[in-house]
Formats: structure tokens, sequence, C-alpha cells
């Protein structure tokens, strides 16, 4: 399994789908709610695409009902990250401190080797993320008990991400077909969020709630379909290549989250914030070649 030229371009085109629903989850009212929605609306996605390519292999159903209670935590920690920091802190945090997790649970779970190369360019591709995402403006913005909430949330979602990203890497292969996989996964992970979601809410709550998401779920519509399409991306390239190093190349979404959160959510950019770019850039020259 290498990481070839053209499993790098799906990859980073997933990476866009990425950082694109969670700008629109930034970018929303009520983050909690919002995520809730996207979610559970794949439901509606996964069912048709289930009818059409069937369901995966049995061996891989272990995965899809593990990898399920580990996404309902990480929807929880994801909408309390957005709710205290902008998109700018907390999606790097997130997302860069986790492909380190990765390669170690790929190594010690699944079995695979990586070069000095390649582990070089896993650990450039975090500092990167953390470079643009720890920049002093993002740490000025806001005030300390806000920042450290939210950099607590992004911090624990960054764990999250490392364990289902293993489990889904195992699932997927188990499968027989990334895109059944991940279908079957979108068709249960979001609902229990939703519902758990409007339950919190209270019954005084839960009428605006539904009224707010009558309002948004078009535009919600469109982060389900980045949010699967982009996921299923990345499940089909760790059946091609190792799941480490498919998982550090798709936080370069960071780049299209900061350059997302700057143009459409007016979060500022930096020299930092640059040179994070730069360094993300040259982690993944090195996984290219590792």
């Amino acid at each position: 399994m290498t990481l070839t030229g053209p499993i790098v371009l799906a990859v980073l085109f997933g990476a866009l789908l990425h950082a694109g629903w969670n700008a629109l989850i930034k970018s929303g009212r009520d983050k909690q709610l919002d995520t809730a929605l996207i979610h559970s609306l794949g439901f509606f996605v996964a069912l048709p695409v289930l009818l059409w390519v069937g369901l995966p292999a049995a061996a891989a159903w272990p995965y899809i009902l593990t990898s399920t209670a580990i996404h309902l935590g990480y929807y929880i920690a994801l909408a309390g990250a957005y709710r205290h920091g902008d998109l700018g802190l907390t999606y790097p945090v997130m997302r860069g401190s986790a492909p380190l997790l990765v390669a170690v649970g790929s190594v010690a779970f699944i079995g695979e080797t990586l070069s000095a190369t390649a582990w070089l360019g896993v650990a450039v591709v975090c500092a990167g993320v953390l470079t643009l995402g720890l920049s002093r403006l993002s740490l000025h913005a806001g005030d300390e008990a806000q920042r450290r909430r939210a950099l607590r949330f992004a911090l624990g979602n960054a764990a999250i991400i490392a364990l289902y990203t293993v489990v889904d890497g195992l699932g997927v292969r188990a499968s027989g077909n990334a895109l059944a996989y991940v279908a079957a996964l979108f068709l249960f992970d979001g609902i229990p969020y939703l519902l758990l979601v409007l339950w919190q809410r209270g019954p005084d709550q839960r009428g605006a709630a539904l009224h707010y998401m009558a309002g948004r779920w078009q535009i919600a519509a469109i982060g389900t379909l980045a949010s699967l399409g982009s996921y299923a991306i990345a499940l089909w390239a760790m059946t091609r290549a190792p799941v480490a190093l498919v998982a550090a190349l798709r936080e370069t979404s960071v780049l299209f989250a900061a350059v997302i959160g700057t143009v459409l959510l007016r979060e500022p950019f930096g020299w930092q914030r640059a040179l994070g770019t730069l360094v993300v850039v040259a982690g993944v020259v090195a996984l290219r070649f590792g």
C-alpha cells in the first residue's frame, strides 16, 4: 500500500469538503443543533446509497457499531469546541493533535509500518496544523475562560478522532466496499445525537429547536453531502494506503478551514498562520515521498 499521486489528490479534495461542512456549523447561530442536523440528515442520504451498493460484509458490523458510539462523543465535543472558540483555533487543534495518535494506533492495532520519512511527514503536518491553530491572533481572540474551555473540548476530541479513525480503518478493510461502510455508518450515527440534543433542550425549548432546524435543513443538507463525501474518500484511501498517512494528509483540511474562516467568517489571518501553512505543505511532501 502506497500513497500515490491520485490518492493524494482525492484526499485533498476530501479535506476541502471536510473544512466546508465544519465552516457551515461555525457560521450558524446554534452549533449544537447544526451539528445534529447535518449528521441526522445523513440517514436520508445513506439509505438510498445502501440500497444501491448493498450492505457491507458481516465482518465490518462490529466496527460500524463501535464507531457509531465513538462518533456520538465526537459530535458532543465538536459542538462544545465551536460554542466556545472560533473555527481558526478549535478546528486546527482538534485535527492537528490526532494524526500522531492515529500513527501510533495504526502501528499497534493494524500492524502497519512507517518509514522514517513518513513519521517525519506525520509530525510535520501536526506541527503545521497546530501552528495554524495556536497562532497569536487565535490565542488573543475571546476571553481566557472561553479559550480554555474551547481547547479542552478540542484536545479531547483529538483523542476521539484518533480512536474512530483506527476503528474505521480496520472496519473499511473488512467491509469489502468503502462506500457501503460509510453509508452504513451514516445511517446510524446521526440520529442518536439528534435525539440527545432535543432531549437536552427540554419541552420548553424543543419547539424553538425544531423551528430553527426547519429553517436550516437546506444548507445543512449541503453539509451532509460534504461530510459523507469527505469521509467516504478518506476510508476509500485507507484501503489503498496506510491509515496513518491518509489520516495525516486529511488534516490539510485545516488549510482550507483557515481560508474559509478568513474570507467568509471574517476571522483574522497573520504571519504565524502563513508559517503554519508552509509547514503543513512541507509535511504533505514528506508524506507523499515517505
